[in-house]
């Protein structure tokens, strides 16, 4: 079996997942589509909103440039 189907796969998934999340970002205040959302409901505070997307779009930002670099490199997935 090919691993490459899967680690495209994955590639697509974290970078639909990183444009959702950097949307939902809220630059200063209560704007972007984080205050469309509710996504201060869904944690105890707005601080901590923040922190785990903040957390959340990091882990993502990593994998996406990991299986891009894997992706680029010839030979390395069949």
């Amino acid at each position: 079996m090919s691993l490459l189907p899967i680690v495209k796969s994955l590639w697509t998934f974290s970078a639909v997942s990183l444009i959702i999340l950097v949307l939902l970002h809220s630059p200063k205040g209560e704007g972007g589509l984080g205050g469309l959302t509710g996504q201060a409901q869904l944690f105890t505070s707005t601080k901590s909103a923040e922190k785990t997307l903040n957390q959340i779009t990091w882990l993502l930002v990593t994998s996406f440039l990991t299986l891009s670099t894997l992706l680029s490199m010839p030979g390395v997935i069949k």
